[in-house]
């Protein structure tokens, strides 16, 4: 039977979808905690660097549409905008979909600040871009509790690696934060005049 006669063909792209998201989402956190850790010491330029994160963002923007319109096209469970768009509004598993729902609003969040960078303040664009990490958790718990393809070996052994990345590039990142705020100079301060006694 040709592929395209396979019933369960938007079923597959869903699912496969949906991995290459999540592992997209995934390598694009772990290069952000990379570059603001500098841990990559010898790497290549750093414009270079900051394009590959962006780059990947971008992927993952484009397989979560992927996902999300294969689960429409998809005849085995229906789903609808709302129940793509609306947290719990859908009849299949809707914990685990509204999991899945928030990364989405998470994502294009993280990805619109980051091509209005430049027009907005920074410090908004910093605050949103925080929650990447946020994102990385919330679509890791929606993989798990909504995919098919929890038990594979191979999606564990992949997730269990980027979540260990995760953790410990977290970790560095707490740690050489709080190290250069101990070793950071005090700010001199400024020497007081002694203020001359009026005689009258």
């Amino acid at each position: 039977m040709h592929l395209l006669d396979n019933e369960q063909l938007w079923w597959y792209v869903a699912r496969s979808g949906g991995i290459v998201a999540l592992a997209l989402c995934g390598l694009s956190v772990i290069w952000g905690l990379a570059l603001s850790t500098k841990i990559m010491k010898g790497a290549p330029a750093p414009k270079w660097l900051l394009s590959l994160h962006r780059w990947l963002g971008g992927l993952s923007v484009t397989f979560t549409g992927v996902h999300m319109a294969a689960l429409v096209a998809d005849s085995y469970v229906e789903f609808g905008l709302i129940d793509l768009f609306v947290p719990f509004a859908s009849n299949w598993q809707p914990g685990a979909v509204a999991w899945g729902i928030v990364s989405m609003y998470l994502l294009v969040a993280v990805q619109l600040t980051s091509v209005f960078m430049k027009r907005i303040p920074r410090r908004w664009w910093k605050r949103v871009h925080m929650t990447s990490w946020l994102l990385f958790w919330t679509g890791l718990v929606h993989g798990v509790t909504a995919g098919t393809d929890a038990a594979n070996p191979f999606y564990i052994a992949g997730t269990g690696v980027m979540t260990l990345l995760v953790v410990f590039l977290t970790g560095y990142r707490i740690f050489a934060t709080s190290r250069r705020a101990q070793i950071k100079p005090p700010r001199p301060t400024v020497p007081v005049e002694p203020q001359r006694a009026n005689i009258g």
